[in-house]
């Protein structure tokens, strides 16, 4: 552990301790695709960890992937939740924006382990480390956020829980099952298969996971051209043991990845190699004074960028390592039948090495170059947490955390000293020459108070105070050449960015208030709007610094800067069922509505990637095993774009989409059609169609990037 973790706060001390005193009475008492389709979100019930949770708190149970053959990105199981959008990556990669907040201003763990981005493009989020066919559970938490649920984010929070284990029941002395299932997908010949198996008894469960998938270039609506560097193949493999025994739970999971290729459209670079290993385990205990739970993470990545040469010309390798480890403790303690107290106490560990090796002569020679050379990021965090219910009608959620961040960097090198390299080589050393350790104290609040005059009202109003420090790259990008600075580009945009290691943290200020009515069950009817408006001090955004020409089109080179930014919005959501018949069925109606403008606050100018107002509805059928829907996505015209980065505009568009399926015993069918009538569009969020300019050599501006036209899908899986 780094030495600079030995100084910390008095409320770090204070938590830390009390955190300490619970883990010791544990210890006394005894010895865890990409896909087009719009789906509306699956509500499943789940105890959680809050008694009343915030109104914008959605849950997506497991049947949600089972209606989607061949999704391969994990982030597109997200796409109709209130407030969720996508912005384009690879096949296995979408970045999940909340409310115009996306990457890494959004906290997203994974089984409870919190992964980094160990990439300038960030390519590997932490979504595309787990296959959507293990999800068992999204619990997306958008806008105001509970301080338990995690510090080091202004935007939301999303937790991943994976297929739980599965134990034997009374009087079975040995349990076993299993699945198979594959799909296929016409758009890009996508194919993939996984598998699942357990053994377990009343008290011990070992199960193991795996899944592969591989696509081609899809084809764009409308004219069938195949868009370059949009192929991928992912493998992933993970197995769990799990012992539980009166009130206690323990489960240890681990598990590799390898991503042997994904093209990358809207960026200059393509992944030619992912290798990820990690172990996890979690301790879930209860106990006469209340509930304790544990978690401990570590993963290791490489990383590998350059060009895939059947896609377009180049070379430029790249290279990463990064290594994710951390704690979190939680112990929650009732006070009486209507007040629960939580207190936690949680580290997270990054370490990157980025480096270039030297290829060819010219300017990429004679040495390898040091993007980040020895990069640390840790954070120490405690919280503390206050639930009350005053009375049947009012509740309250107070809470408050300290996140302490320390951040560094060794000293970098140029590719040489002389020549092409002797801008970076003068760069490079007035990087080195200066002091480059920062500490960041960040403190969040969050207060929501719940009104439920009826059963068929909830009302609340909820304010925030969120922090986020910068990451490694947005800090320590040196580099101020047009290679090298358009290398560090994790937008989509293909601009050259160089970082500030004076950068401040980011501190967001949110109000949100949300009305519902819905029958008294909750189940025949609902009908929501939330409001919603943030104001983000220091908000990290980019400065102008020149432009850089290349192939005829104009590249602007950027400064990450801190600039004061306001968003505001609302979302829509609601359902309502139709028809219900023995004979014929059930007919439900469901849909979502958001809008959400951003804006700089010292220009009045939009910010990069605000998602222009859009609708998701679908009517589904049931009768039985069999599901059948229509569903329409409708996205309007994008004409608020940020300048200083040269956003494309984008026009609205509307998709019919359909899917049907039959769930027998052991057997269940799947079948889709994507974009029905194989409309040409592109998502606003898309970026530029950077892989088809370059190969095709086209001169002036690039355009945005085409989304995929109609596609045939179809998956089943077979459980024994």
């Amino acid at each position: 552990m780094s030495p600079r973790l030995k100084a910390s706060t008095s409320i770090h001390a204070l938590l830390s301790g009390m955190v300490m005193v619970s883990a010791l009475s544990l210890a006394t008492t005894t010895a865890s695709a990409q896909s087009a389709t719009p789906l509306p979100p699956v509500q499943v019930e789940t105890s959680g960890d809050l008694a009343t949770p915030p109104a914008d708190r959605v849950v997506l149970g497991p049947a949600r992937y089972s209606k989607a053959p061949g999704t391969t990105d994990a982030a597109a199981l997200l796409e109709t939740v209130p407030g969720v959008n996508l912005y384009t990556g690879g096949g296995v990669s979408a970045l999940p924006d909340i409310h115009g907040l996306g990457d890494d201003r959004l906290r997203v763990t994974v089984d409870g382990m919190e992964l980094t981005s160990a990439c300038p493009n960030h390519m590997n989020p932490s979504l595309s480390y787990i296959d959507p066919s293990r999800v068992a559970v999204m619990d997306v938490w958008a806008g105001i956020s509970p301080v338990s649920v995690g510090g080091d984010n202004i935007g939301g929070s999303i937790v991943v829980k994976s297929t739980p284990p599965v134990f034997a029941n009374p009087g079975e002395s040995v349990h076993t099952e299993g699945s198979l299932s594959t799909f296929y997908r016409s758009v890009n010949d996508g194919i993939g298969g996984s598998a699942a198996l357990t053994a377990a008894t009343g008290i011990f469960s070992l199960g193991y996971t795996g899944s592969w998938v591989k696509g081609r270039d899809y084809y764009a609506g409308g004219d069938h051209t195949a868009v370059h560097s949009t192929l991928y193949e992912s493998r992933n493999h993970a197995a769990t043991l799990a012992a539980r025994h009166e009130g206690q739970f323990v489960a240890i999971q681990g598990g590799q990845q390898f991503i042997p290729y994904e093209g990358f459209a809207n960026q200059r670079m393509d992944l030619t190699g992912n290798r990820s290993t990690f172990l996890n385990g979690r301790h879930e205990g209860e106990f006469d004074w209340g509930k304790l739970e544990t978690k401990v993470f570590w993963q290791s990545v490489r990383h590998d960028m350059n060009i895939i040469l059947s896609e377009r010309t180049g070379n430029m390798p790249m290279k990463t390592k990064g290594t994710d480890a951390g704690y979190e403790v939680k112990a929650e303690l009732p006070l009486g039948t209507t007040d629960t107290l939580r207190l936690g106490n949680e580290l997270h560990v990054f370490r990157l090495e980025d480096w270039w090796p030297q290829a060819g002569s010219g300017m990429m020679s004679p040495n390898a170059y040091k993007n980040i050379h020895d990069g640390r990021r840790d954070r120490l965090g405690t919280f503390i947490e206050w639930e009350s219910r005053w009375a049947p009608e009012w509740s309250t959620l107070l809470g408050a955390r300290n996140d302490t961040v320390w951040s560094d960097t060794g000293p970098v090198a140029a590719y040489g000293n002389g020549g092409m390299n002797a801008v970076d080589y003068r760069a490079a050393t007035a990087f080195n020459a200066r002091d480059r350790a920062r500490v960041d104290y960040n403190f969040d609040m969050t207060a929501l108070v719940r009104y439920e005059p009826t059963q068929s009202s909830t009302n609340e109003f909820g304010y925030a105070r969120k922090s986020r420090s910068p990451n490694l790259y947005e800090r320590y990008s040196w580099g101020t050449q047009s290679m090298d600075s358009e290398m560090n580009n994790w937008f989509g945009d293909v601009n050259g960015y160089v970082g500030d290691p004076d950068l401040r943290p980011e501190v967001a200020h949110t109000i949100s208030l949300s009305a519902a009515l819905h029958d008294p069950a909750a189940k025949d009817w609902t009908a929501k709007i939330t409001p919603y408006y943030t104001y983000v001090v220091d908000y990290i955004g980019v400065s102008p610094v020149s432009n850089i020409f290349s192939s005829g089109s104009s590249f602007p080179l950027l400064k990450i800067a801190n600039h004061d930014a306001m968003m505001y919005g609302v979302d829509l959501s609601g359902g309502a069922g139709l028809w219900r018949n023995a004979d014929y069925g059930n007919v439900r109606w469901s849909g979502v509505v958001g809008w959400v403008h951003g804006e700089s606050v010292n220009t009045g100018k939009s910010l990069y990637h605000m998602m222009p107002i859009n609708g998701k509805t679908a009517i589904e059928h049931s009768l039985g095993g069999w599901k059948s829907a229509v569903e329409l996505a409708l996205v309007a015209a994008k004409t608020q774009v940020d300048p200083l980065r040269n956003e494309r505009r984008t026009p609205g568009y509307a998709l019919i989409n359909l899917r049907s399926g039959y769930d027998w015993e052991s057997v269940q069918l799947n079948l889709g059609i994507d974009n029905l009538f194989d409309r040409r569009y592109y998502h606003p969020l898309g970026g530029v169609d950077y892989a088809d300019w370059r190969s095709s050599a086209r001169q002036g501006q690039v355009g945005p990037l085409p989304a995929p036209g109609r596609s045939f899908n179809a998956g089943v899986t077979v459980k024994f």
